[in-house]
């Protein structure tokens, strides 16, 4: 399934994000990669927010953004912190990869926009090594019966217009579990440094890990 071509968000998206990277997002993004190693695939590195916190133990880089203007930006974050990074045009649903040869895929604030949750998550578990991780933080839908109800609403008439086709409602880690990861190296925490309404959303933050 082919991702809708979001340009206008691609163009006021990253200075408003550059200030939450301040205010933690940055420090977040770090501690997130840290462990990471080998051969690993970004998916949706926009900007290239993640680009100065990869370690020197990821031996290479291979980042996938459907955006022209987002490649723009990441190619040039990439230059100007002498990282080397193939950033390529395709989509979460549709990875441009070959199949088994990851041994890591990021995902940060991904998987609350893309088309598909399954047909992404069914990508990410294609192009992954066996015992490979999914690495990243998601906001994910409210357990409250009435606030789930309030952002179904929000998302349907203003938000995922307004914000590149983001969800507030989506039940990430049920479609994370459904396409077959293991979930235990998530957690889930709240990111209180981000605007309302997602500071009061629960994150998943950590990793999945594909069946060896």
């Amino acid at each position: 399934m082919a991702r809708r071509k979001r340009p206008l968000f691609a163009r006021w998206y990253p200075d408003a994000a550059a200030r939450l990277e301040e205010r933690g997002l940055a420090a977040q993004r770090a501690r997130l990669l840290a462990p990471l190693e080998g051969r690993v695939l970004e998916i949706g590195p926009g900007f290239g927010a993640n680009f100065p916190h990869y370690p020197d133990t990821v031996t290479e880089l291979v980042a996938v953004e459907p955006e022209e203007h987002f490649r723009d930006l990441a190619r040039a974050r990439a230059d100007e912190l002498g990282l080397k990074a193939a950033i390529i045009e395709g989509t979460a649903e549709a990875l441009p990869v070959e199949t088994g040869s990851f041994d890591a895929v990021v995902a940060t604030a991904v998987l609350c926009s893309v088309d598909s949750q399954a047909d992404a998550l069914a990508e990410i578990a294609r192009v992954l090594k066996p015992g490979g991780q999914l690495w990243g933080f998601e906001h994910v839908g409210s357990p409250g019966r009435a606030r789930h109800a309030a952002e179904k609403v929000l998302d349907a008439v203003l938000w995922t217009h307004l914000n590149g086709g983001c969800h507030l409602s989506r039940d990430t880690l049920g479609a994370i579990r459904a396409a077959g990861f293991d979930t235990a190296g998530m957690s889930e925490e709240r990111f209180a440094f981000l605007p309302f309404p997602v500071s009061k959303s629960t994150h998943l933050v950590g990793s999945a890990r594909k069946p060896a």
